[in-house]
């Protein structure tokens, strides 16, 4: 999904290396046609939202996941699922996922940036042939926290235990970077594409 921020280029390169052509597109009717959906997103929420909403995406996307197709957030493609962000204000999100993004306080340095474990709490499609806390890299100051702990597949340590992953039927998300998580990175799209119906 394009909406004028976010590392598309290094997404759709990522999904190239996996022999699959994406489509980079912010048309309403393209993502309606999709097979699959992918949210990245990149720097603050409040940015991200502001360009998201005069593109008319909000309704389409809400629409696309609860009709079950298959959808992946990316880092502040994550955060965006949420209800509300306290990022710079209170900025509404797309509301799929009942709960907060909320800011890391605490000692550690802000943001939370390179190599972090993801520990496997749910089972989850994505985590097939993953080993429980493989490393993946993560680049954010802010984390969603689900209403109900049902969301959540998978955790960090960070001075918190945060959401880093949600599973829920069609809706796969995750906080961190697949596309520089080399061996990580690369097994959670090859499995996000066999749910799709697109192995490779």
């Amino acid at each position: 999904v394009d909406y004028g921020v976010g590392n598309l280029r290094s997404v759709y390169m990522a999904f190239r290396r996996l022999g699959v052509e994406a489509t980079v597109t912010g048309d309403a009717a393209d993502l309606a046609r999709a097979g699959a959906l992918v949210l990245p997103g990149v720097g603050a929420f409040g940015h991200s939202i502001a360009n998201l909403r005069p593109l008319g995406l909000e309704a389409p996307l809400r629409a696309i996941i609860a009709d079950g197709l298959p959808f992946l957030g990316l880092c502040v493609g994550l955060q965006l699922l949420f209800e509300v962000s306290a990022e710079l204000g209170e900025h509404r999100g797309l509301g799929v996922i009942p709960g907060r993004v909320r800011r890391f306080v605490g000692g550690l340095p802000v943001p939370h940036m390179g190599w972090n474990q993801i520990d496997q709490v749910q089972p989850s499609p994505l985590w097939q042939g993953l080993p429980d806390g493989s490393h993946a890299y993560f680049v954010h100051s802010f984390y969603g926290e689900p209403a109900e702990p049902g969301w959540t597949a998978a955790t960090t340590d960070y001075g918190v235990s945060f959401c880093s992953a949600v599973s829920r039927g069609n809706l796969f998300a995750i906080q961190f970077h697949p596309e520089k998580s080399q061996d990580t990175g690369e097994t959670i799209l090859r499995n996000f594409l066999g749910v799709a119906g697109m192995p490779c």
